[in-house]
Parts: C-alpha cells; sequence; structure tokens
C-alpha cells in the first residue's frame, strides 16, 4: 500500500485522468470489478485535489451495497479502538484463509480500510508530494499491520491463555500483574507493546529494569512474574504465536541466604509452648493436625466431613502442583479430634466452620487466610517468634508445623519418598518420580505413626 503515491486511485483515460476503486470481491456481482469516476483533468497536479471527493463518493457506494461489520463511518470517526478490534478480526480471517484467492480478497480490504483511515492529504511538500495528516496515516499503518500480523499485542491472547490455564485465582492474578508490569516497562522503556518487539535483548532490559517498577518487592516476588511470562510465551510458543520462549533462563539474582535465614521448623521447645499455650479449642486443634500429618494450613482448613474417611484417612484437597485430591493416613492421636468434629454433620459439613472463609467472591484470599492471622498473633502471644533483620517474614510461620513433621518423620528412619509421598512433595529421581506407583498406603501409615509429639507438661 502506497500511501504517499501521487498516482494512488488515479489513472489515465485518454487524455485525462479519473478516480478508480477497486471494489472487495464479495461484491462484485453487485458493483462489479471496479468503480470509476472521470475528474475532467488532463493535470495530474489538479486530480490529486479533485480525487478525494471522488474517491468518498465511490466508497459510500460501496459501503451501502453491503452491511460491514465496522462501517466506513466508524473508522472514520477515529475511533483507534474500533480499528484495532476490526483489525484483529482481520487477523483472525488471515490465518483461517488457506487459499491464496481468499487470502487476496482479505488484504484487498485491509488495503482499503486502511486507505480510508489515512484520509485525504493535508498538504503537499516541496516536490509536489501528498502529505497526510501524521496521526491518521499511523493508524493506518498501525492497522495494516495488525491486520497482517506483523503486530501482534503482547496481551491478544492472554484472556485464551488464562481460561485454559486452570490454575488458582490467586496465579491468574500473578499472571495479569506480570503482564501490567511487561505493558508499563514497555512504555518507559520505548518499546512497542507488540509480541515482536519483545526479543531476547528486550527480556533481558526488562529483567534488569523490572525492580525499579516495583521498589518494594523482593527478588523472589519478582521472579514469580517472570516465571509467569515464562509461561505465557511457552503457550504461545507451542501456538506458533511467537517463535520462542524468550523468558526461557531469565531469572532476577536473588540475595544468597545463610542457613540461619531461612525459614525452619519449630523446635520440639516452641511445640510445646504453642500446644500448652491458652489457645482456642479449634486452633489446639488445628495446631495437632498439621503437626501429626505435615499437610499446609489451607488444605486442613478446607477438611470437610466426607474428607475424614471412616478407614482412618484425610483426603486434603490438591495444593501446589499436585495433580489431584491426596491420601493421608489419619495419625491414632488423631482419631479424638476427628471424630469429636464429625460427629452430628453430614458429609459436605466443615469441619473447621469456625473459620468459612473469605465472604467476597471475588477474592484471590484463601479461605485460611483469617485462620494464618489468628495463629500469628496466639505464636507471638507466647513467644514463638524468630526475626532477623533485613527478612520482612520471620523464620518461623505455621508451616512450620510441616517442616516439624518431615524432620521428625525422617529423624525416626522413614525414607525420603514415603515422606515426599506423605507431604504431597514430588520425588526425586527416575525410579521414584518416574516408574514407581508410589508407597502403598501401610506405608504410608507407618511413616505417620513414626511422627509423635513431644512430652506437653504444662
Amino acid at each position: 500500500m502506497a500511501l504517499s503515491s501521487d498516482r494512488m486511485f488515479l489513472e489515465r483515460h485518454g487524455n485525462q485522468w479519473r478516480v478508480v476503486v477497486n471494489v472487495p470481491k464479495r461484491l462484485h456481482a453487485k458493483l462489479g470489478t471496479k468503480l470509476k469516476k472521470a475528474l475532467g483533468t488532463d493535470s495530474l497536479a489538479e486530480a490529486n485535489r479533485l480525487k478525494w471527493d471522488a474517491i468518498a463518493e465511490l466508497k459510500g457506494t460501496i459501503a451501502l451495497a453491503e452491511n460491514p461489520l465496522l462501517s466506513l463511518e466508524a473508522f472514520r470517526s477515529g475511533s483507534r479502538q474500533q480499528a484495532v478490534q476490526k483489525a484483529l478480526h482481520f487477523a483472525e480471517q488471515r490465518k483461517r484463509a488457506f487459499d491464496p484467492a481468499s487470502l487476496e480478497e482479505i488484504d484487498e480490504e485491509i488495503d482499503w480500510q486502511a486507505e480510508s483511515l489515512a484520509g485525504r492529504p493535508i498538504a503537499a511538500d516541496e516536490r509536489g508530494h501528498e502529505v497526510f495528516d501524521q496521526e491518521r496515516l499511523r493508524l493506518a499503518t498501525d492497522f495494516s499491520q495488525l491486520a497482517r500480523g506483523d503486530k501482534t499485542p503482547l496481551d491478544l491472547h492472554h484472556e485464551k491463555f488464562l481460561a485454559m490455564s486452570h490454575v488458582k485465582a490467586r496465579t491468574s492474578a500473578d499472571d495479569k500483574r506480570a503482564m501490567n508490569l511487561l505493558k508499563e516497562w514497555c512504555k518507559k522503556a520505548g518499546v512497542q507493546p507488540y509480541l515482536q518487539a519483545i526479543t531476547k535483548k528486550e527480556a533481558v532490559r526488562f529483567c534488569d529494569e523490572l525492580p525499579n517498577l516495583t521498589i518494594n518487592l523482593t527478588p523472589v516476588t519478582l521472579n514469580k512474574y517472570v516465571s509467569r511470562l515464562s509461561v505465557y510465551w511457552t503457550w504461545l510458543e507451542n501456538r506458533h504465536e511467537v517463535e520462542s520462549n524468550v523468558w526461557k533462563g531469565r531469572r532476577l539474582r536473588e540475595p544468597q541466604q545463610t542457613t540461619d535465614q531461612k525459614e525452619r521448623p519449630f523446635t520440639d521447645g516452641e511445640v510445646k509452648a504453642l500446644l500448652t499455650g491458652p489457645a482456642e479449642p479449634e486452633m489446639h486443634d488445628l495446631m495437632r493436625i498439621a503437626a501429626l500429618c505435615g499437610a499446609r494450613l489451607d488444605a486442613i482448613v478446607c477438611l470437610k466431613v466426607k474428607d475424614c474417611r471412616d478407614d482412618g484417612v484425610f483426603v486434603f484437597k490438591p495444593q501446589k502442583r499436585e495433580p489431584g485430591p491426596r491420601l493421608c493416613p489419619i495419625h491414632p492421636d488423631l482419631v479424638e479430634i476427628v471424630e469429636r468434629r464429625k460427629k452430628g454433620k453430614e458429609p459436605e459439613d466443615d469441619i473447621f466452620p469456625e473459620w468459612p472463609g473469605v465472604k467476597k467472591s471475588a477474592s484471590l484470599r484463601e479461605r485460611s487466610f483469617k485462620t494464618s492471622n489468628e495463629f500469628t498473633a496466639y505464636r507471638r502471644s507466647v513467644g514463638v517468634e524468630d526475626r532477623r533483620e533485613g527478612k520482612r517474614r520471620g523464620l518461623v510461620n505455621f508451616h512450620s508445623f510441616r517442616r516439624w513433621f518431615i524432620t521428625k518423620a525422617e529423624q525416626a528412619g522413614q525414607p525420603e519418598s514415603t515422606i515426599a509421598v506423605v507431604v504431597g512433595h514430588k520425588r526425586q529421581g527416575m525410579t521414584f518420580g518416574v516408574y514407581s506407583g508410589g508407597p502403598l498406603l501401610e506405608q504410608a501409615r507407618r511413616c505417620v505413626e513414626a511422627v509423635n509429639l513431644p512430652v506437653l507438661k504444662k
């Protein structure tokens, strides 16, 4: 499409000039292949001055002959959003066009719409060449590139990606934050917000400059966002929307932690303090279950009566990357708690109704959010705390019960592969991680029963 050509839409007819406008193929039966209008002049300069009214008239005739998805007037209104949506519609049509004739027809329509967007020239340069309004010309060029698939907005496929991801709401929110950060960076860095513009070099720049966009976020959190972009790009690569995943291997450097800076299990003394302190009954029950099965907080709080089976097994909902519900034997010391909390309830009733979860349906917080806050306040009230300068989080939290269980199971001589199955970790190695079907339930039961609470004396 030569938008600056002096002979655009013009042809000689004898000694004079006339306007010629191509008719979309779908209207050939109604209007023929071309519409023409004589300008009554042999001067090219005069023809260029007169042609635009004639072009508008002929294109108006074409517009009246059809009921387009987006009218010519809508394009002339200057609405970039409407133009972009129409361009993306054409891009999808081009992907589905497998024969040259269909592709040619679509491209003719793209040219026609782009020429309409460019509008009339507003002046002529020193050589007599037509000059177009730069904003309209830029819109026409963007439209043409989008419609032909030469430019693809960063988030064009993002909603579809999210719909197909089957991840938790919080992870989906991370995906959206990551995309917003990338678009914000593109705007500040002067990078066009298109998939084709994000090269490996630009991905490195983004990672280098990301901490400046989000001053209060740690490298761990920022790497989470980079990771979500990598997942999106892998999805795009598999669908042939990008050539490769430019985020593969990209990570911000995280400060190296010494042993005394890492989050840790509770000590036996801390477990005693927690289990003998003035906690509410539901908190006492919750802590004992956590200590004697190693489950995550949200999995325990979400237990229903039906999940505490009569054959002595918990059925925990999937957590993290677990592919499905996980079975875990109920420790003998927990039987009384479980039976008491099941008594008189229906299968769908909650084991811990004291923490019903967040009321707002749009909230991304887990059901256990309030439980976690209450435990933290209680833990601190009994003096179980371990904070280090420069670290946002303390070294002990509810997850320390899980670490304590794993530690005690290991100290009791239980196989690492069995412990991994009991707590829902991925088993390591080819033998256990790929070929083994997992330990029998009785092996898991022996692992659970190998862990005992410390002797509790007030």
